[in-house]
């Protein structure tokens, strides 16, 4: 299944809704392009929905964390809500749960920016 987004403002804060898989080639490469879009638009905050990502391989990690980096080297934040259960023990194991800013779900992410 391809990787599916869509993004929407709320409260100032830019949206992307993903679904599908994040793994290697048009998927990871779309998705990079996704936020390096937002951000030469000027957008400084960035949710991404995870909610119905159903699968991410070590390249989709590798295009996160390179995504967060670059949205942080642009004064922009990047943070992730709606982590499955497989999600966050992926995120455990690898260690990078300590690098993203995680929320249960997309209005506490979008609050956390405040106003």
């Amino acid at each position: 299944m391809a990787l599916r987004m869509t993004d929407r403002e709320v409260n100032g804060v830019s949206v992307i809704d993903l679904e599908g898989r994040i793994v290697l080639g048009e998927e990871s490469n779309s998705f990079r392009e996704r936020v390096k879009g937002l951000l030469a638009a000027g957008k400084k905050k960035i949710v991404l929905n995870l909610a119905n990502v159903s699968y991410i391989d070590s390249a989709g990690l590798g295009t996160l964390v390179a995504t967060f980096h670059s949205a942080r080297s642009q004064g922009a934040t990047l943070k992730l809500a709606n982590l499955g259960q497989k999600f966050k023990e992926v995120l455990q194991v690898t260690k990078l749960m300590t690098v993203f800013d995680t929320y249960e779900n997309e209005a506490a992410a979008v609050q956390s920016f405040g106003k």
